[in-house]
């Protein structure tokens, strides 16, 4: 065990982030309520207490410096900007960790009707999450340069995984949006991103990395996908404009965004190359994960 991780939003991603790293590092995972710490202690991290949206307490600061910081807490819904990260940010003083990684969206492009994207492509984000994630980007990277850290960020689509598929909506017979009126999409298996986690931390890399699996497979492909692997009915089919008033509008402001992601600089210096590279093997991974392939 040569180096420590604090890990912020130890979640569906975090957790599984803190499993990998160990028994390597010595993992730390901050915690809002009891609930968590309790969750987060049985699966045997050492926790701290911490509420982002309050004063940080003296522990979590004690261990800051020169610790490297995975940092998954989203922007709260409703603020501009991320004050959230902002004040945990702050809150940290002097203290100089060895290592930022920040967790944000690759919605921070916005639509470019199915153009590429690449991590020199313009930030123009079309969404109010988006805008948050793009806001949280610059202030890691300014408070970073201030201090001389090395700040990584990982720009994710849709993480999807064991107990992240769309099984709920099919078995309620949701609608999706026929195939000429759905965009490219872009999604990643959540051990693919944790696996991309880790080699930004483990490599010296700094810098934003787009992290896909490069499957640029509709959100209508992958509902119909999930559906013929899991034996469940297919989704209904309906068109862009009766989507409008029969899918919520979080959920179809996603899916109106259009783009691919190119994923090169992640395979070429970080060295990760998508063990999920397309929706079958991933899909399947995850209902064998979770032990139920049948409705």
């Amino acid at each position: 065990m040569d180096q420590t991780c604090l890990i912020a939003g130890a979640g569906y991603t975090g957790l599984r982030l803190a499993r990998r790293l160990q028994p390597r590092w010595r993992i730390i995972a901050l915690a809002r309520s009891e609930a968590a710490a309790t969750r987060l202690s049985a699966a045997g991290l050492e926790v701290l207490r911490a509420d982002l949206d309050g004063k940080l307490e003296p522990g979590v600061l004690s261990v800051a410096d020169g610790t490297a910081i995975a940092y998954l807490v989203p922007p709260t819904e409703g603020t501009d900007g991320d004050p959230r990260l902002a004040g945990f940010l702050g809150a940290l003083g002097e203290a100089r960790p060895s290592t930022f990684l920040y967790v944000s969206t690759t919605g921070v492009y916005g639509d470019t009707g199915g153009e590429v994207v690449t991590e020199a492509s313009p930030v123009t984000p079309s969404s109010d999450r988006g805008c948050r994630r793009a806001a949280a980007e610059r202030i890691a990277d300014e408070w970073c340069s201030t201090r001389g850290v090395r700040c990584i960020v990982l720009r994710v689509p849709g993480i999807y995984g064991p107990g992240r598929l769309p099984l709920d909506r099919l078995r309620r017979g949701e609608p999706a949006i026929r195939p000429e009126d759905s965009g490219p999409g872009n999604r990643i298996h959540v051990d693919d991103l944790v696996t991309a986690c880790v080699a930004a931390l483990e490599r010296r890399v700094r810098g934003i990395f787009n992290v896909t699996d490069g499957d640029h497979s509709s959100t209508t492909e992958f509902m119909q996908r999930t559906a013929a692997l899991a034996g469940l009915p297919p989704p209904p089919l309906i068109a862009l404009a009766e989507a409008r008033g029969r899918i919520s509008p979080g959920m179809l402001s996603f899916l109106v965004e259009s783009r691919r992601v190119d994923n090169r600089r992640m395979r070429e210096e970080l060295g990760v190359e998508p063990r999920y590279a397309g929706l079958d093997a991933g899909i399947a991974a995850s209902l064998e994960e979770m032990g139920a392939t049948q409705d």
